[in-house]
């Protein structure tokens, strides 16, 4: 193999053979995606990628302990490979950023070979094949024989082969669901986008409470003709409130009182209540050529209709606040017991392996809403990647403690 390596290059590690091999495995990555009409590289799930993933490992350990001397495995694990490899994997990760990803383009050529699905597809997956190859190789000879000279090597490029190697082997084992649950009720079953179809959860959550907060809401002119909405020149506070000024050409809209939580009495005058019936109620006063007339408006709910003021052909509105907090009070229930969280927008909660996020609700209904979007995420490979990412920040400490120390000596 050496004679034949050194007989066809002259220098078996330089860069021309090295990019010469690296196009040659781009190629037949083409090859095998049209072969294989497209179809792209069948992920191992868990344990088999993880056997996988150590019988690999090992491999490569016992490669580059027991074959360093070997020219061939010398020119694997060699720079002039890596470098031509990393090449490679930008090329096809710019061609995988212009050409939209995972959708249909329609060209059979491009669908035969893959262009839409670069990022599963064979030729990518050889050339991060023989780039983790390339690299373990390096991290082993840097490991046998142990110097701690060179621990900064080991902790950055292994850190890094690690996460890429464990990010790539968990893709098959991700889950990203979703669970849709009405107030009041439980449900265990979840609903997965991409393949439209719902799976069994190992658990169970019951929404005991869904609550919006909203910000104040807004006065605003409608012309029901050009269907537009024009705002006023707010003086004081943007939001309404007692005191609220608005102008409109023509009039100006003061608010006298608001009540944030009210509901009409049987005379039909709107009255204080509790927070979970109540809507917004404003005492508006219409100044305009010196005449002035007060009113009520209220920006409505699906029980009562919005209370809103003709101006000739415009309409006064008062516009629900958007949404400021959402949560759900959940119970959730599992084989580790029973156990009750607040979901809130970006404050997760882990359970059982997975992380819950508060994701939608019922965008019609308001904050009236009984219906609470949760999404549920599994990847029992993060921790993995982590790991790898912690050794790559420790790698690039001691880089920089060591640039520091040699600036100190000057």
């Amino acid at each position: 193999m050496s004679k034949v390596m050194n007989g066809w290059s002259g220098d078996i590690r330089s860069y021309r053979l090295s990019s010469l091999v690296t196009v040659c495995i781009v190629v037949a990555g083409f090859v095998l995606q049209y072969i294989a009409q497209g179809q792209g590289v069948g992920m191992l799930s868990w344990p088999f990628n993880a056997l996988f993933l150590a019988v690999f490992a090992v491999f490569i350990v016992l490669l580059g302990a027991g074959f360093r001397t070997n020219d061939f495995v010398l020119w694997l694990g060699g720079i002039p490979f890596g470098l031509s490899l990393i090449f490679a994997i930008a090329f096809l990760s710019l061609l995988g950023g212009v050409i939209p990803q995972g959708i249909s383009s329609g060209n059979i050529l491009f669908e035969r070979l893959g262009l839409s699905r670069m990022f599963s597809g064979w030729p990518f997956s050889l050339v991060v094949f023989c780039f983790l190859c390339n690299l373990g190789l390096s991290v082993v000879w840097k490991i046998i024989p142990f110097r701690l000279s060179n621990l900064q090597f080991m902790l950055f490029h292994g850190g890094f082969w690690i996460a890429l190697a464990s990010g790539l082997a968990g893709a098959s084992d991700l889950q990203r669901v979703i669970i849709p649950v009405y107030e009041g009720r439980e449900n265990s079953r979840a609903y997965i986008p991409q393949e439209n179809r719902m799976v069994q959860l190992p658990f169970s959550v019951y929404l005991a409470d869904f609550s919006i907060e909203e910000y104040a809401p807004q006065i605003v002119l409608y012309d029901p003709e050009n269907d537009r909405v024009m705002q006023g020149e707010v003086t004081g506070t943007t939001g309404v409130s007692k005191g609220y000024r608005a102008n409109w050409p023509g009039f100006a809209v003061t608010v006298q009182d608001y009540l944030p939580h009210a509901l009409p009495d049987s005379s039909g005058i709107p009255r204080p209540t509790g927070q979970e019936n109540g809507i917004p109620y404003a005492k508006i006063r219409i100044t305009a050529g010196g005449k002035s007339a007060e009113r009520w408006l209220n920006t409505g709910s699906p029980f009562i209709k919005p209370g809103v003021v003709q101006i000739d052909r415009f309409y006064l509105v008062m516009f629900p606040g958007s949404p400021k907090v959402f949560r759900s009070g959940v119970v959730l229930s599992g084989s580790s017991g029973r156990r009750t969280a607040e979901l809130e927008v970006n404050k997760p909660v882990t359970y059982e392996g997975w992380k819950l996020y508060q994701m939608g609700y019922d965008e019609k209904a308001g904050r009236w809403s009984q219906l609470s979007l949760i999404e549920a995420v599994s990847d029992p490979w993060l921790p993995a990647v982590y790991c790898g990412f912690f050794m790559i920040m420790a790698g690039n400490a001691m880089f920089f403690w060591k640039g520091m120390k040699r600036g100190e000596r000057g």
